[in-house]
């Protein structure tokens, strides 16, 4: 009997942010958000062997990306890579997840702020339709639309601020997080949290209000970052 290759798990289509072009992953991207998921929901709990062959067979892939995904993993502190062992689930080090929010929160502050004063009029009119779609997927409680516009609007943030060194730097570390950042959407009454908070970002933005900007979004991380405490304690 031929094993059963399980399906990754792919966005829903849902409703679409207007004018947002989609987020195009390559496999690799897709099997890591699948393992993240899996480890953050408790799926696979700490100690778990992930053997490339065995992932490679189970999603119907090549061990290539399933070696890329890993090498993800373990740069995120999801996974371990042990000499002689291979690649295990992780237990995170909580003040290593803390030290990464603190850094997250002051770069995607230092963005907001620099958005608040460079942003051009279209990208001001593409963040308000952004915010406003996702009000609209937070009414309908589709999760998986919601997260999907969240990095866009998280994104459209970063490229506003018109400085491409900060726009990598902190494309790097919310790759790290994302992880993390995804799961804090699980926890009770976060999507409605999660635009509110919004709504004081974009508006500070959008008035062209530079610290009301970095302060709204450094609280808007920082209580990202509880969020997943919160959810995490529930696994």
């Amino acid at each position: 009997m031929l094993p059963v290759r399980l399906p990754l798990n792919r966005p829903t289509t849902g409703a679409r942010p207007t004018g947002a072009r989609p987020l195009r992953m390559t496999r690799a991207e897709e099997l890591r958000m699948q393992l993240a998921d899996e480890i953050t929901r408790g799926t696979l709990p700490p100690g778990t062997a992930l053997d490339e062959t065995a992932l490679a067979a189970r999603f119907g892939v090549s061990r290539t990306p399933v070696r890329e995904a890993l090498r993800e993993l373990v740069a995120s502190g999801l996974v371990d890579a042990r000499p002689h062992r291979g690649a295990v689930v992780a237990r995170p080090s909580v003040a290593r997840l803390q030290n990464m929010f603190e850094v997250m929160a002051e770069l995607e502050a230092l963005c907001a702020g620099l958005s608040a004063l460079n942003m051009t009029p279209p990208e001001r009119q593409q963040l308000e339709r952004l915010h406003a779609d996702m009000g609209e997927l937070m009414r309908l409680g589709d999760f998986s639309a919601y997260r999907e516009a969240n990095e866009l609007f998280h994104t459209s943030i970063y490229a506003g601020s018109h400085n491409d060194y900060l726009i990598e730097l902190t494309l790097g570390t919310r790759r790290r997080l994302s992880p993390f950042r995804r799961a804090q959407f699980r926890a009770l009454g976060r999507l409605a949290l999660s635009h509110s908070e919004h709504e004081r970002v974009t508006t500070a933005i959008l008035r062209g209000d530079r610290d009301g900007a970095a302060a709204a979004m450094r609280d808007h991380i920082a209580i990202v970052h509880d969020a997943y405490e919160q959810y995490a304690q529930t696994l």
